[in-house]
C-alpha cells in the first residue's frame, strides 16, 4: 500500500499516447507562495489515494464474490445498453400516425416514377404480409408482460396510466401503419433489457415537454447531436458492407426506417450503402425493394442510387428491359449516363460492372473523357503556373529501380502497422536481473494474450445474443472487422507502453479505437483494390522524380493526376467517406480499455513470496486532478512497473505512420488523397470532433488550393539522411547519464531526491512534503523528457544508413508540419543536428562564406554585426572551430558555449571538412544552411500598418547593417530598470546585470501572437531560473515586473502593432457577437476558419466511468472570448503560412532544395544567395490591400 501511495500522489500523468508516443508531464509554473502550494499539494496527494483505495476496495470486492458471481457479472458492464442503440436515450416514442419524412441536404421531394410504380404492386402486397407477422411477433410478449405484470402501488398505476396515455394516438387502433410502427417499435425495444440482468425498464413520460424533447433533437438536423446519430448510422452500415453481412445491414436499415421518429436520421446515404451491399451479390429484387422505401418516405434517389443498380445488373445480366427502364428514371430524375463516371466513387471492380450494364442497352457507349486540367489563376502565381516558363522538375539522384525498390519498402511496413525498433539503449550490457524479469515479462504476456482473447469473444458472444431479440449492439460489428489476434495485440501494445504515472481513460480510449480504425482502412484499401492502383501509378510517377527518366515538364500534383486520368477504370484513389463520429471511436475505446483492466491480473506474491498467492488486477482506475477538473486515469500497479523497469527492455514498437517515409510521399492532389501510401492522413489538423474544416475545403474549388498542395508537395520531396558522427556523440553522451546543459535528459536515477526524513509521513511537517512533491515532479518531467529523447535517436539511429521522406500537411491556419510527429527537422536542437540533405551539392565560390556566417548565427553572437563582420569573426576563431570538430568531448569544447550547441557541433565540423579539401568550392555538401526571419511576427504587423520605424528594426528595410529587435527591446527594457533602481525600486536594483536579449526574446516573440502578460510572466520566470547566480525569492517579483517593461518597450517601439491587433480584436468581437466565427481566405486561395465555439459537453455513459465530450461543432454559438483573443495571432500566422509557401513555389522553379521551420528557411551554402535574390516573395506579396481594414474586409 505504500508504493500505492508513492505512485498515486504523483501530480499529474505523463502523455503517453500509445506505441511510440513521448511522455510529458504536465507543467505548471505557480505564482503562488510555497506554502499555498504546499496546502494545494497535499490536498490532491490525500484525495488521489483516497480514490486508489477506493479503487482497490471495489475490486476486492469484486474478486471475493463467488466463481459462479463473478462468470455472471464479470463482464455485465461491457455488454449493458450503455453500449447499444445511441438513439434509445434520444428518441421518445412518437406517435404512431406517419410523420412527414426527413430529406438530405441536397435532396428534393421525390417525383413519381413509372419504373417504381410499376414495383409497388409487388411491394405491398409483400408489406402487408410483413406487417402481419410483426404484429403477431409483437402482440405475443405484450399480452405475457401484461399477465406477469403486478402493480406495486398506486403512484406506479397512475405513471404507466398516463404514459400509455401520452403514447397513445387517437386513430392507432385503426391504422394498419401505426400497428407496424408500434411492432416495431416494440421489438426493438427488447433489445434493452438483454443486459439489465432481468431487471424490466418502464419508459414512462412524466410531462409533455420531455416527450417532446428527444423530437426536437431529430427535428433539427443542424444540431451536432443529429449528425453524430446519422453518421454512426452510416458507419454501422459500412461496417456491414465490408463484413458481406447485407442481411444485417438491411435489418439495422429497417430498424429505422419502420420508425416515423427515427427515419428522419435517414438520408439517401444510408440506403445506398445497403444497396450497393446486396449489389454486390447480385440480387436485384433487394435494391428493387430499397428505392421503393427511398420513394416511400419521400427521399430521391441520387448517382450513388442507380449506380449501385447498375452494378448489380451488370452482375446478373437483367432484361434489357429492366436495365433500359433504370437508365431512363435516371436521366428523368436530372443525372447523365456520364455522370456515374465522373461523381461516383467506385471500389473493387464495381466500374466495370456500371459499364457493363450501360452497354447492354447502348453498346458504342464510350467512358466520357478526363475533365481538361484546370490553372491556378492567382494574381500571385501568374509566372508560376505560365506554361510558357514551365522548366523540368528536380531530380533525385535515385534512379527508377532503386525508387521502386524504397516504395516496396515502404509499402511492407505501412501494411505491417507497426515497426518495432532497437532501443538505443541496448548496447547497455545485460544483468542477470534484467534477463529474469524479462523472462518473466514474457511468460506474463503469454498469460495476458489468452486472458484478453477469452474476455474479447466472451464479450462478442454475449452482443450477439442480442439478434434474438431483434435488437442490435452498437459496437458488435467494429469487433468482428479485423481477427481477434489484431484487437488483443492492439491491446497488449497500449498496455506495454504505459507510463507509470498513468493516463488519461479519454487519452488510452482515443488511442485504441484509433488503432483499430486506421488498420479497418488499411483493409478497406486493400480489399478495394486501392492499393493495387496506387502501386501502378506510382509505379510511372516516379519517373519525374528518378535522375534515369526523360524529364517532364509537370509538376508532382499535375503528373499524378495525369497518370491517374489515363489510368481508366479500376477502383477510385479516394474511398467513400466512412469516417466514424468521435463519440463512437470513444465508446468502441473504452470498451476494449474496460476488457483490458479487467482481464489483466498478475500474481500479489511475484514478487515478494511470503505474500498471499492471490491474483490482483495490473490496471487500476483512479481520479487525479488537472487544473480544478477531475480526470480518471488508468495506472499499472506498482508490481508491473517494477517488472518493465528491471526487465530495461530494448525493443520500441511504433505506429508505421511514426517513421520517416522509405520513398517520396504520394502528392497531394485533394484535401483526402496523399501523403503515406496507406496510412489514413488529413490535408488540415484539427481537434477530435471538429468537421469544420474538412467541411471548408471541400466546399472550396479544388483549383484554388493547387498551390497550398503544391507546396506541401515540395516540402515532403526532400530527401534526408542522418549525420553519423554528431549522432554518435549523441548517443553516448545519452547512455551516460545524459546532459542536461546540452539539453540530453539524464535518466531518472539521476532525479534530486528528498532529504532524509521520518519514516512514518504522518509526522513530517509542511516543508518536508513541500520538498518531497518537488522531487516527485523534477521525476516525472525528468522522466518524460527521457522518453522523448530516447524515442527521437531510437528513430534516428533505425534510419541512419537510408534516405528518408517527411511527408507534410498543415493546422486550420495553414502552419506546415511533417506528419511523422516525433522526429523531424521541426525539433529541437539534438534533433537538427543530426538531419543532413541527401541531395549534395558543391559549396561554390561563397559556400564556405556562408556555412561560417550560419556558425556564427547559431552561436548567437555578433547578432548586430554585420555579415561580413560575422564572417571575420569565424576566421579569427577558425582554431576553436577546428579544435571543436577535432575533439567534440575533449577539447576546450567551445561548441558547447554556444546558444544551439548541437547544431553549433555540426557545423564546425562540416566547416573542417571543407576548408581541409583540396578545392573548398569543389566540396559536396549535404549540410542545410538557415535563413531565420528577424521577429516574422513583427515583420508581418510592421508591413500590415505600413510602420517604417518598426520595419527598420525587424530589417523590413535596407540598413547598413543588420537589426536586431530583441537586442533593442533588451537595451529599452535595461535604460527603464535604471531609472527605476535609481529611484530606489528594490526589484530594478536586484534585476542589475541580468537584463539580456535571451531573458526578453521569447516574450518579444510571442507578444505579437497574443501572449498575456501572465503568459510573459511564466516565460520571464523561466529564464530567471536558467541562471544560476539569480536570487530565487525575487523570481515572482522580477518576472511581473520584467513583463511589465517589456510591454511598455514594445509598445512604444511598434505604435502601429498594437493599434492594429486592438482593431483585428475588437473586428473579431463583433463578428462573434453576431453569430458567426471568423473566417477568412489567405492570399493563396486557403480557407479558414477559427474552430472555437461555446460547447456544452456530452456526456458520454461507460462503465467504467462517464466521459465528459466537448465537441467543436459548427453548429453551436462562437465562444465570443477565443474568438476575439486567437483572431490576430491566427491571422498572423496565416500570413507567415502563405509568405513560406510563395517562397518554397519560387525555390521549385529555381531548381533549389527548400524547407522550412516556418520562418525559418533551409537551402545549400551554395543556393542561399538564389535563395535571397528577386523574384524571392516578399511580405508585400501577401498583403494585397493597402491597408489590413480593406484586406479583412
Amino acid at each position: 500500500m505504500a508504493l500505492l501511495r508513492l505512485r498515486a500522489a504523483l501530480l499529474g500523468p505523463a502523455r503517453l499516447r500509445g506505441a511510440g508516443i513521448p511522455w510529458s508531464v504536465l507543467r505548471s509554473y505557480s505564482s503562488t507562495s510555497a506554502k499555498e502550494k504546499a496546502r494545494r499539494n497535499a490536498i490532491c496527494e490525500r484525495t488521489e489515494l483516497l480514490e486508489v483505495l477506493k479503487a482497490r476496495v471495489k475490486q476486492l470486492q469484486a474478486s471475493n464474490v463467488p466463481e459462479a458471481m463473478v462468470n455472471k457479472a464479470e463482464l455485465a458492464p461491457l455488454g449493458n445498453d450503455k453500449y447499444q442503440d445511441p438513439l434509445r436515450k434520444v428518441v421518445a416514442p412518437g406517435p404512431a400516425e406517419e410523420q412527414p419524412a426527413a430529406r438530405g441536404r441536397d435532396e428534393s421531394p421525390a417525383r413519381p416514377s413509372s419504373w417504381v410504380e410499376k414495383l409497388k404492386k409487388e411491394m405491398y402486397i409483400r408489406q402487408l404480409k410483413v406487417e402481419r407477422k410483426l404484429s403477431i411477433a409483437a402482440s405475443q410478449p405484450a399480452l405475457e408482460g401484461q399477465a406477469k405484470a403486478k402493480p406495486k402501488g398506486k403512484a406506479k398505476a397512475k405513471a404507466k396510466a398516463k404514459a400509455k396515455k401520452s403514447l397513445k394516438s387517437p386513430k392507432s387502433p385503426k391504422s394498419p401503419k401505426a400497428k407496424v410502427a408500434a411492432a416495431w417499435s416494440q421489438s426493438h425495444a427488447g433489445l434493452h433489457g438483454v443486459y439489465a440482468r432481468g431487471k424490466p425498464r418502464v419508459a414512462a413520460v412524466k410531462e409533455g415537454t420531455k416527450a417532446q424533447r428527444p423530437q426536437r433533437v431529430l427535428e433539427d438536423k443542424d444540431s451536432s447531436q443529429y449528425k453524430i446519430l446519422q453518421q454512426t448510422i452510416q458507419s454501422n452500415l459500412e461496417c456491414f458492407l465490408f463484413l458481406r453481412q447485407p442481411e444485417e445491414a438491411e435489418r439495422l436499415l429497417l430498424l429505422y426506417h419502420s420508425s416515423p421518429v427515427k427515419r428522419r436520421l435517414l438520408n439517401v446515404n444510408a440506403y445506398n450503402i445497403v444497396m450497393r451491399s446486396w449489389a454486390r451479390k447480385g440480387h436485384l429484387q433487394h435494391i428493387n425493394r430499397l428505392f421503393f422505401m427511398l420513394e416511400s418516405v419521400g427521399l430521391r434517389p441520387n448517382l450513388d442510387s442507380y449506380a449501385a443498380a447498375l452494378e448489380c445488373m451488370g452482375r446478373n445480366q437483367p432484361s434489357t428491359k429492366a436495365i433500359r427502364r433504370c437508365v431512363q428514371q435516371l436521366k428523368s430524375d436530372g443525372f447523365h449516363v456520364d455522370e456515374l463516371f465522373q461523381k461516383c466513387l467506385f471500389e473493387e471492380d464495381e466500374k466495370e460492372k456500371v459499364l457493363r450494364a450501360i452497354r447492354i442497352v447502348q453498346p458504342n457507349y464510350q467512358l466520357p473523357p478526363p475533365p481538361k486540367p484546370q490553372t491556378c489563376k492567382s494574381s500571385l502565381l501568374q509566372d508560376f503556373y505560365s506554361k510558357k516558363k514551365m522548366v523540368s522538375y528536380p531530380k533525385l539522384d535515385f534512379s527508377v529501380q532503386e525508387l521502386q525498390e524504397r516504395f516496396q519498402q515502404q509499402l511492407e511496413m505501412e501494411l505491417d502497422n507497426t515497426v518495432t525498433i532497437e532501443s538505443v539503449e541496448s548496447t547497455k550490457p545485460l544483468t542477470p536481473q534484467a534477463i529474469k524479469a524479462r523472462k518473466l515479462l514474457a511468460t506474463l504476456r503469454s498469460h495476458w494474450h489468452d486472458s484478453i482473447l477469452q474476455a474479447l469473444q466472451k464479450s462478442k458472444h454475449n452482443m450477439s445474443k442480442l439478434k434474438t431479440a431483434s435488437g442490435y449492439n452498437i459496437l458488435y460489428p467494429y469487433l468482428c472487422l479485423l481477427p481477434d489476434e489484431e484487437y488483443v495485440g492492439i491491446m497488449l501494445q497500449i498496455l506495454n507502453t504505459l507510463s507509470p504515472q498513468g493516463e488519461s481513460l479519454a487519452v488510452l480510449a482515443r488511442e485504441l479505437a484509433s488503432k483499430v480504425y486506421n488498420r479497418y482502412i488499411t483493409q478497406r484499401k486493400l480489399r478495394s483494390r486501392q492499393l493495387e492502383k496506387v502501386q501502378e501509378i506510382y509505379e510511372d510517377y516516379i519517373h519525374l522524380l528518378a535522375k534515369d527518366s526523360q524529364p517532364d515538364e509537370y509538376l508532382p500534383r499535375e503528373y499524378w493526376e495525369k497518370l491517374v486520368a489515363e489510368a481508366g477504370f479500376g477502383p477510385s484513389l479516394n474511398l467513400k467517406d466512412c469516417s466514424w463520429p468521435y463519440m463512437l471511436l470513444l465508446r468502441l475505446g473504452m470498451h476494449m480499455l474496460e476488457l483490458l483492466v479487467q482481464a489483466v491480473k498478475v500474481p500479489r506474491n511475484i514478487l515478494n513470496p511470503r505474500l498471499e498467492p492471490k491474483l490482483i488486477p495490473v490496471l487500476y482506475h483512479i481520479y487525479s486532478f488537472r487544473s480544478s477538473w477531475q480526470v480518471g486515469l488508468i495506472k499499472p500497479h506498482p508490481i508491473f512497473s517494477q517488472i518493465v523497469s528491471d526487465a530495461a527492455e530494448t525493443l520500441l514498437t511504433f505506429n508505421s505512420s511514426a517513421i520517416p517515409m522509405l520513398c517520396p510521399p504520394v502528392p497531394w492532389t485533394s484535401p483526402h488523397f496523399g501523403a503515406f501510401v496507406l496510412n489514413d492522413t488529413k490535408l488540415m489538423r484539427f481537434v477530435d470532433g471538429a468537421v469544420q474544416h474538412q467541411l471548408l475545403l471541400e466546399q472550396c474549388p479544388l483549383v484554388n488550393l493547387h498551390p497550398v498542395l503544391d507546396a506541401l508537395n515540395q516540402l515532403g520531396n526532400c530527401a534526408w539522411k542522418i549525420n553519423q558522427p554528431v549522432l554518435d556523440i549523441i548517443i553516448s553522451i545519452f547512455n551516460d547519464k545524459g546532459n542536461e546543459k546540452l539539453d540530453i535528459p539524464p535518466p531518472i536515477s539521476e532525479a534530486p531526491r528528498p532529504s532524509a526524513a521520518p519514516s512514518n509521513s504522518s509526522t513530517w511537517n509542511k516543508s518536508q512534503k513541500h520538498e518531497l512533491l518537488l522531487c516527485k515532479k523534477k521525476a516525472a518531467e525528468m522522466h518524460s523528457l527521457r522518453m522523448d529523447a530516447l524515442y527521437k535517436l531510437s528513430i534516428a539511429n533505425y534510419v541512419r544508413d537510408k534516405v528518408f521522406w517527411f511527408p507534410h500537411n498543415m493546422d486550420f491556419r495553414g502552419r506546415t508540419y511533417p506528419c511523422p510527429p516525433y522526429f523531424n527537422h521541426l525539433g529541437n536542437d539534438v534533433t537538427r543536428a543530426i538531419l543532413l540533405f541527401a541531395e549534395g551539392r558543391p559549396l561554390g565560390p561563397k559556400g564556405l562564406d556562408w556555412l561560417k556566417i550560419h556558425l556564427i548565427n547559431l552561436t548567437g553572437l555578433k547578432k548586430k554585426s554585420a555579415l561580413q563582420e560575422r564572417l571575420e569573426y569565424a576566421n579569427e576563431i577558425m582554431e576553436e572551430i577546428l579544435d571543436s570538430a577535432d575533439h567534440p568531448l575533449t577539447g576546450r569544447k567551445w561548441w558547447m558555449n554556444t546558444d544551439e550547441p548541437w547544431q553549433a557541433l555540426a557545423c564546425c565540423m562540416e566547416i573542417a571538412k571543407a576548408s581541409r579539401s583540396p578545392d573548398p568550392a569543389a566540396y559536396i555538401s549535404h549540410f542545410p544552411v538557415h535563413q531565420d526571419g528577424s521577429c516574422n511576427g513583427l515583420q508581418h504587423y510592421a508591413a500590415l500598418g505600413r510602420d517604417l520605424i518598426g520595419a527598420i528594426s525587424v530589417n523590413l528595410m535596407p540598413c547598413s547593417v543588420p537589426q536586431d529587435v530583441y537586442s533593442a527591446v533588451a537595451q529599452q527594457v535595461e535604460e527603464f530598470r535604471k531609472k527605476d533602481a535609481e529611484q530606489g525600486v528594490k526589484v530594478a536594483q536586484v534585476l542589475q546585470g541580468f537584463v539580456s536579449r535571451k531573458v526578453v526574446k521569447q516574450t518579444v516573440m510571442t507578444v505579437v501572437y497574443g501572449v498575456t502578460r501572465y503568459g510573459g510572466r511564466l516565460q520571464m520566470e523561466k529564464r530567471l531560473k536558467e541562471i544560476d547566480e539569480f536570487p530565487e525569492e525575487y523570481l515572482w517579483e522580477a518576472s511581473h515586473y520584467l513583463v511589465k517593461q517589456v510591454f511598455n518597450g514594445i509598445k512604444e517601439m511598434f505604435s502601429a502593432t498594437r493599434d492594429i491587433q486592438n482593431w483585428l480584436t475588437e473586428s473579431a468581437k463583433l463578428i462573434a457577437q453576431s453569430g458567426r466565427t471568423v473566417e477568412w481566405v489567405t492570399p493563396l486561395g486557403l480557407p479558414i476558419v477559427q474552430p472555437y465555439y461555446r460547447s456544452r459537453p456530452t456526456v458520454l455513459n461507460c462503465s467504467m466511468q462517464n466521459l465528459s465530450v466537448k465537441n467543436s461543432n459548427n453548429n453551436q454559438k462562437p465562444d465570443t472570448v477565443k474568438q476575439k483573443n486567437a483572431f490576430p495571432p491566427n491571422f498572423i500566422h496565416s500570413l507567415d503560412s502563405t509568405h513560406m509557401m510563395l517562397t518554397a513555389l519560387h525555390c521549385l522553379r529555381q531548381g533549389l532544395t527548400f524547407v522550412s521551420v516556418h520562418d525559418c528557411y533551409w537551402t545549400h551554402a551554395l543556393t542561399v544567395d538564389v535563395m535571397n535574390q528577386p523574384p524571392l516573395p516578399t511580405l508585400a506579396c501577401c498583403l494585397p490591400c493597402p491597408s489590413p481594414l480593406t484586406c479583412l474586409g
